[in-house]
């Protein structure tokens, strides 16, 4: 998505994801997808969300960040155990994870080579890799 789409077209990327355009989805598309590749947790969107004036709960933030990753809109990070990262850029890519700040930053594809890895069990085969590399302060 771009940042010049209008909600009329954020309606028809959502349709054609196979999910309804309800207001609340639209809203959160707008903020997830309307100023570029960005990495949000639930509860920051949710934040944004309520500052904007939008009416949305946090189970539905959650939902719907749950239902774009299904519908391949989203990429879903988990880190820290229960947090987790959606990043609006599903290309295959890398991520530093800045744990002082809570904060995921991509990583360029060709900065990362992963080897050796083991053969998918039968029936199955690998569909992307996710390294998340975690920084702390230097001391």
């Amino acid at each position: 998505m771009t940042e010049s789409w209008t909600p009329s077209l954020f309606r028809a990327q959502l349709r054609s994801a196979g999910l309804r355009p309800t207001r609340q989805r639209v809203a959160l598309a707008q903020m997830l997808f309307g100023a570029g590749d960005r990495h949000v947790c639930a509860e920051a969107l949710h934040g944004e969300a309520t500052a904007a004036g939008e009416h949305i709960s946090l189970a539905t933030v959650y939902n719907t960040l749950h239902q774009f990753t299904r519908a391949g809109l989203l990429r879903a990070l988990p880190v820290d155990g229960g947090k987790t990262f959606f990043d609006t850029n599903t290309s295959d890519h890398n991520h530093f994870y800045v744990e002082a700040d809570g904060k995921m930053v991509d990583i360029p594809s060709e900065s990362i080579r992963v080897e050796g890895l083991p053969a998918p069990p039968e029936g199955l085969k690998i569909s992307h890799i996710d390294v998340v590399v975690r920084l702390v302060k230097d001391s």
